[in-house]
């Protein structure tokens, strides 16, 4: 086929990405008419973690913000990125049921469902659910690198997805580790597999090689590409949609998306990131020590401020490469939510500690007690993890197992009989004097204006960048100087 379609992922993981989900309702609401009309397979708008932010931070109900956009927008599917609905340990069936059901009204109709073990059980679990709530699912075979992630292994993983008869199927590559060489041996496996379910691609820039990816992927046969607008591409986020439709349309390709129509959009997020110091999403140079490490971009920052806080910032690449010795103990996890951060809060642990596992993190525990699945038993290095369940806190711990609860005894546990549906979800997830908070400030949304800046806000934008101690502003028949 010669037509290619791009999914948007913008306002899901070029934010999350890039911004640390920073970005508001608000922000969103000026161009998702735009965003619904550029010609767009789906436009990917929320992740799980993405409800605690809007609650816990922004003080704004997120399932507002799904029916706002879904609102404004509407011809676009829109898309859901999720692994588990509960990063604290086993998803509950009847929560994740309540979730797609919530979600489903919002407005969503499609999820790629993603497992940190890419394990069959939890897709079908999460995949099952989603359909349940008429809500598409397409299964993340999640690609990464180690003794354990082979060839043979991906393809025993496309063949294990494609059983649950998925919507789509997609390669996703969140640490940007996937090469042209690495691309040009799986996807022709996974294609011939798959054969008449659609194969995408997710891909990250943080090794810089994410573009070239797409166009080895393209010219093998994959129709369906992940992009971002700048500035929230590139960096740790995914391809620019510009440089990936300038690309494709070059060898030949037909691309639909009306790219003309996205520059509103990037100058739009341009003067919300100057005004608001947010980071730019730029291109990035080759860097082998991805390769070695893996921890995603995203993460890195984390792991930075983490010791930041703690006076020992100038210990971040020791703990980079403590991650690799950490993982390899661990058996190899997937370096992606929540298990890379399992990984790197250890890793730094140690470096702050001078000693290993001297000091461990309860998610380390809970991760060795097996709460986050996988095989840690025969996976594990046993003399860490013997050393990990031999403290005593470990001992704690191990009392706690999953019990699985009806909606009812859910409620009744929460002491939530009475609240409504989102409010009870809202509840299972986060404090209630968060909630209570955030439904302190009504729902009314303000939009975040970028055209027709009135002359406060000029100012104010201007001394976020002003690298004098003066500013200068001047029109016709007006003029004036600020130090």
């Amino acid at each position: 086929m010669n037509k290619i379609e791009l999914v948007d992922v913008t306002l899901r993981d070029g934010h999350q990405s890039l911004w640390a989900e920073r970005m508001t309702t608000g922000m969103m609401m000026p161009i998702i008419g735009r965003l619904d009309r550029a010609g767009f397979n789906a436009l990917e708008v929320l992740s799980p973690s993405f409800i605690g932010k809007c609650v816990r931070d922004l003080s704004e109900d997120p399932f507002q913000r799904m029916r706002l956009l879904h609102q404004k927008g509407g011809k676009t599917p829109l898309r859901v990125n999720a692994g588990g609905l509960n990063v604290f340990g086993t998803d509950q069936p009847a929560m994740l049921d309540l979730f797609w059901r919530i979600m489903a009204e919002t407005g969503i109709q499609e999820v790629r469902v993603s497992d940190s073990w890419n394990d069959p059980k939890v897709w079908k679990l999460r995949a099952g659910s989603a359909s349940k709530a008429g809500v598409k699912p397409i299964i993340n075979i999640t690609y990464s690198i180690s003794p354990k992630h082979t060839t043979d292994y991906y393809v025993q993983k496309t063949k294990e997805a494609l059983k649950l008869k998925p919507f789509r199927i997609c390669l996703k590559d969140p640490g940007g580790l996937l090469t042209p060489e690495r691309t040009r041996e799986l996807v022709p496996l996974m294609l011939k597999l798959a054969k008449d379910t659609p194969l995408e691609l997710h891909t990250h820039c943080s090794t810089g090689l994410g573009p070239l990816c797409v166009i080895e992927a393209v010219k093998l046969g994959v129709t369906i590409i992940n992009t971002s607008i700048p500035p929230l591409a590139d960096d740790a986020s995914l391809p620019s949609v510009f440089n990936v439709i300038s690309n494709l349309r070059v060898l030949g390709y037909q691309v639909d998306v009306d790219d003309t129509s996205l520059h509103p959009i990037r100058e739009h997020f341009e003067k919300i990131a100057l005004r608001e110091n947010f980071p730019v999403g730029r291109p990035v140079e080759f860097d082998s020590a991805q390769y070695i490490h893996q921890v995603p971009g995203g993460m890195i920052s984390n792991l930075r401020n983490q010791l930041k806080e703690v006076g020992a910032e100038d210990k971040l690449p020791l703990a980079l490469e403590e991650a690799v010795q950490v993982r390899a103990d661990f058996g190899y996890p997937i370096m992606v939510t929540p298990l890379s951060q399992f990984v790197g809060s250890q890793a730094a642990v140690n470096v702050m500690r001078g000693k290993r596992y001297e000091q461990v993190t309860d998610q380390s525990i809970r991760f060795a007690l097996g709460h986050f699945g996988g095989n840690v038993a025969h996976d594990m290095n046993p003399d860490v993890r013997e050393k990990i369940l031999n403290s005593p806190r470990a001992k704690e711990l191990s009392r706690s197992s999953f019990q699985e609860l009806s909606l009812s005894e859910l409620r009744k546990n929460l002491d939530a009989q009475s609240l409504s549906d989102e409010d009870f979800l809202l509840s299972y997830l986060m404090r209630k004097e968060d909630i209570q908070k955030m439904r302190s400030k009504g729902t009314h949304v303000e939009l975040y204006q970028t055209e027709g800046l009135s002359l406060s806000e000029l100012i104010k934008d201007l001394s976020s960048v002003a690298k004098g101690n003066m500013i200068h502003i001047s029109k016709d028949g007006f003029n004036l100087t600020m130090g």
